[in-house]
């Protein structure tokens, strides 16, 4: 298996003590900012992913958040296009972009010139990102599905057409050929974090690209692979384990209790606070907003829907209690070398996946914590879960071959 690891890259201050009530206010002003505390934490995340690369994980796992000290990669573009001088391995596995906020022509030149960089380094995943964002940059929720595959229709084409021109309903382009071109011919391999609709599983079939999907509950985990495969064939494309990557947490320590004193307390001021940094206010909720069709779950089955979508206010009441059950349960893969291994194994193996993204720094961990964390899994997990191969999909083989 190849093995990435998730970097939120949150703010290294924590924030709890600036809560009204339950909540951390939104906005966070300019007064709670410290430019040193910023320009440390970049710096420090940085020196973790050059240990990553000496270390022989795959890839480290980018995202772009907005206006929130949730994360500071308001462009995974630049960060990979500086560490890739910085590291001489690591793939970087963008996810995503959010091409529905952005002119999708700069995107493309941009991922063109960090994959040039870093010598064909970029996996490139698009996103459409939260609720909250599209607030931020005055762009219609309902507009979301539609910029979004009008722009990776137009980055594709940026990629992979020597002069291309373009008429949609939101970009338009006349007689252009970007310079840079991608390293990587045609282009970076794309990647697509699966949330449980249908139109994004039904688009990604239809262009055979990869999907990073969560670790929802068995059932309906079940469902939007088995869902996906069938959109697969139906474009004349076959699953396997290459296209699917396994999104979880992991902790590694002496045991399991030692994992949890360790890591719960970051863990929990991310689910009780952090995530939900302004996305509990009316205004950036989706519903009504165009955002999900109606239908977008028909397809799961009615005992398996209630696992769709994020159930904030649930996740922030979060307990101790709850994060032993989830481990207990195999949700959280937290504990020795061997339970670790083993869970994540397990997990690959459910999903039909042959790669893992990983958690283990939510919630602005201490920077030599981090660093022992991916020292001590890269000594004493990362050579069993590279070694392992997963061959099969489960969930797909219902489906015609």
């Amino acid at each position: 298996m190849k093995v990435f690891i998730f970097d939120l890259l949150a703010y290294g201050k924590h924030f709890d003590q600036y809560k009204q009530t339950k909540y951390l206010p939104y906005p966070l002003g300019s007064d709670h900012y410290d430019r040193e505390v910023a320009a440390q934490t970049y710096e420090q995340h940085l020196q973790c992913w050059e240990e990553m690369d000496k270390l022989g994980f795959d890839g480290v796992g980018l995202n772009e958040h907005h206006t929130t000290p949730h994360g500071l990669m308001n462009s995974p573009n630049m960060m990979a296009a500086v560490a890739a001088q910085r590291t001489k391995k690591l793939k970087f596995l963008m996810l995503g972009n959010l091409v529905p906020l952005h002119n999708p022509l700069r995107i493309a030149e941009e991922l063109a010139m960090a994959d040039t960089m870093s010598r064909g380094r970029i996996l490139s995943g698009f996103a459409r990102g939260v609720p909250r964002e599209y607030n931020v940059y005055g762009v219609p929720m309902s507009e979301s599905r539609a910029r979004f595959e009008e722009a990776v229709d137009i980055i594709l084409k940026a990629w992979t057409e020597s002069k291309f021109s373009y008429e949609g309903k939101y970009w338009s382009y006349k007689d252009i050929s970007i310079w840079p071109r991608p390293y990587t011919q045609p282009h970076p391999p794309v990647w697509v974090p699966f949330t449980g609709s249908a139109e994004t599983i039904e688009w990604a079939g239809k262009h055979n690209f990869s999907a990073v999907i969560p670790d929802h509950h068995r059932g309906l985990t079940q469902d939007i692979v088995g869902y996906f495969a069938k959109q697969l064939h139906a474009n004349g494309h076959k699953i396997t384990p290459e296209h699917m990557c396994f999104f979880t947490d992991a902790y590694v320590a002496k045991d399991r209790e030692t994992a949890i004193k360790e890591y719960s307390p970051f863990y929990l001021y991310f689910v009780q606070t952090l995530w939900h940094h302004g996305s509990l206010e009316k205004a950036s909720q989706p519903q009504g907003t165009g955002y999900r069709s109606s239908s977008s779950t028909d397809y799961i089955k009615p005992e398996n829907r209630v696992g769709v979508g994020v159930d904030r206010e649930g996740m922030q009441k979060t307990t101790l209690a709850d994060i032993e059950h989830k481990i207990s349960s195999g949700e959280l893969s937290w504990g020795s070398p061997k339970e670790v291994a083993d869970n994540l194994i397990e997990g690959a193996e459910r999903m039909g996946a042959n790669n893992l993204l990983i958690n283990m720094n939510v919630g602005a961990m201490a920077h030599d914590v981090f660093l022992e964390q991916i020292r001590r899994f890269g000594r004493d997990v990362l050579p069993r879960l590279q070694a392992h191969q997963v061959k099969r999909v489960p969930a797909a083989e219902t489906v015609p071959a």
